[in-house]
Order: C-alpha cells, then structure tokens, then sequence
C-alpha cells in the first residue's frame, strides 16, 4: 500500500514534467511563429513556468522515489512505528494540501483579474499563464490529495489493527 502511494506520486512527477515539456515547447513556438505582440508577450512567461514545473517535478520525484525502497525496509524492520509515522506524515500533507487549494484558486482569480483589467500583452500573457499553471497543479494536487485521504485512512486501519488509534 505504501509503496503503491509512492509510485503513484512518482508517476505524478512524471507528468508534471511531461505538461513542463509541452509549456517550455509552447514558448518556443510563441517565440519561433509568433508573429503579434501578444504571441511574443506568452514567451518569457511560458518559460518561467515550464521550469517552475520541472522544479516542481524534480521536487515530487526526488522526496517519493527513495520512498519507495525505504518504506518496504521500514514496514519490514518495524511496522508499528513506520504506521505512526506515515500517518503524521499524511496528517501534515492533508494540511498542506488544504492550504495548497485556498492559495491556488486565489491565484486564479488575481491571473483572472490580471486578464480583465490590464491591457498590456506582457500582463494578459502573463495572467493567462498563471492561471495555466494554477488550473494544471489544482488537477494533479486534486489527485494528489485523493491518493493522500486515502492512504491516510488505510494506515489509520492499521494503526487500529496494532493497537495504536
């Protein structure tokens, strides 16, 4: 179960470069095709994000693929405690993930703003990116978060089963 979750959120890694790809891709071809001001105002923009999200990537593959050997030799070495903290572990990232869903939306909101009320290309390009990006991680921290709940009530099971609410 354990190292199900973390071959899922590297899997999610995965895409997350995957969509990085197709962002820093898409600057290119804004770069390379764009022929309007506003076709060269998504380069810099596009960028930027296309390499916040393989940070971000690097950032779930590097804290999850180790994981998935440690937790097979910590589930075998001692059970009990590796229960307990997995299930803090996952208590905390369900408080993450409840923050990572209020700024998200609100960041959607200011990018929606940023499109209304500026008129700048430079500005709409870089509202419409933001709300690119705030769209894509709320689809994979949604998913992210539905693997969290349930895993976390898995190890509550278990924790149950040891003895230990």
């Amino acid at each position: 179960m354990s190292t199900d979750w973390a071959k899922a959120e590297v899997f999610s890694a995965k895409m997350v470069w995957l969509f990085s790809i197709i962002v820093i891709v898409s600057a290119f071809g804004f770069w390379y095709w764009g022929k309007t001001t506003m076709a060269k105002a998504f380069v810099w923009p596009l960028v930027v994000s296309g390499l916040f999200l393989v940070a971000v990537g690097a950032g779930l593959f590097l804290a999850n693929k180790p994981r998935i050997s440690q937790f097979e030799q910590a589930c075998v070495s001692n059970p009990v405690s590796f229960v307990h903290q997995e299930l803090q572990r996952t208590t905390k990232s369900q408080k993450d993930l409840a923050t990572v869903f209020k700024v998200l939306p609100v960041l959607l909101v200011v990018s929606g703003l940023m499109i209304l009320f500026l008129s700048s290309p430079n500005w709409r390009a870089i509202g419409i990116t933001i709300g690119l990006l705030a769209v894509f991680l709320m689809a994979v921290d949604s998913n992210t978060d539905a693997r969290n709940t349930i895993y976390h009530e898995q190890l509550k099971s278990l924790s149950n089963e040891y003895g230990r609410p």
